[in-house]
């Protein structure tokens, strides 16, 4: 696990952005997913950085990263660490959160982004359609409004098997680095502040425009209206493709780490 003597700090205009920074050559950023930190990487930063330079990111409030004291855009963000270190255009690739992310720069910012990877995600304002997964989505909520930290990580861990599986499918040690992450990134915050976050809207509307070429990965027993969308996506977008992973849900990336990191690498060597 990274130690947070390990990580480099960017003193934005809100406070500092944490950022794992390893290895050399074409850059590639990795976004997390929502609650947890650039750990979530941890099969993924050793084999990308053996050719390429890897900047594993903790969003604003989430890992080492600081809380939002005011309005901001996760793309906004991501946009002022890589201008800088002047680095781009570089590659983005995300889970969940993080893909819908960078989603947003290839949309708000093509000139940092010459390539996507997607996820667990499609634009930023996706909505969940599937009955199953908005009762997950409604009782995550309920449990971080009121405060019910044990009742939100169950719910949370639960998410992470899908709607098809129980979190006892899933190999303990992913529940025990999801829980880790997701405790640190707790801790930061108290029920009912204000979310700073402004999102984005009418992206589907712009998904067209995005002439990168872009790479959605998703797991096959995730929600179906997620799959749904992500596959809208690769056809939307002018250069897309979308690629399943048998057997895996939302973090194909901790369950099939080595799949999911051949994925990447051959999306890589197609630039």
């Amino acid at each position: 696990m990274t130690a947070a003597s390990e990580l480099s700090f960017f003193a934005s205009a809100d406070g500092e952005i944490a950022y794992l920074d390893a290895g050399t050559g074409d850059p590639v950023v990795l976004l997390h997913a929502g609650y947890i930190d650039h750990r979530l990487y941890a099969a993924q930063t050793p084999v990308l950085a053996a050719d390429h330079r890897v900047l594993a990111v903790d969003i604003r409030g989430h890992g080492w990263t600081a809380n939002a004291t005011k309005p901001f855009r996760w793309a906004d963000d991501l946009a002022d660490l890589l201008r800088h270190l002047d680095v781009g255009p570089a590659v983005v690739a995300g889970v969940s959160m993080g893909g819908a992310i960078a989603g947003d720069m290839a949309i708000e910012y093509p000139e940092l982004v010459r390539g996507i990877v997607l996820s667990g995600a499609s634009v930023s304002d996706f909505q969940y359609t599937h009955e199953a997964t908005r009762k997950v989505v409604a009782e995550s909520r309920r449990a971080l409004e009121s405060g019910d930290i044990e009742g939100w990580l169950k719910v949370f861990l639960g998410s992470a098997a899908g709607p098809f599986r129980s979190p006892d499918e899933l190999d303990p040690r992913i529940l025990d680095h999801l829980r880790d992450m997701a405790l640190h990134t707790i801790a930061k915050h108290t029920p009912g502040e204000r979310n700073w976050h402004v999102p984005m809207t009418d992206t589907w509307a712009r998904v067209p425009k995005i002439d990168v070429p872009v790479l959605t990965v998703n797991g096959s027993l995730d929600s179906p209206d997620l799959l749904a969308d992500a596959e809208r996506f690769a056809r939307t977008a002018r250069d897309g493709r979308s690629v399943l992973v048998e057997g895996t849900s939302h973090f194909p990336n901790l369950e099939r780490p080595e799949e999911f990191n051949a994925l990447v690498l051959e999306f890589l060597r197609g630039l």
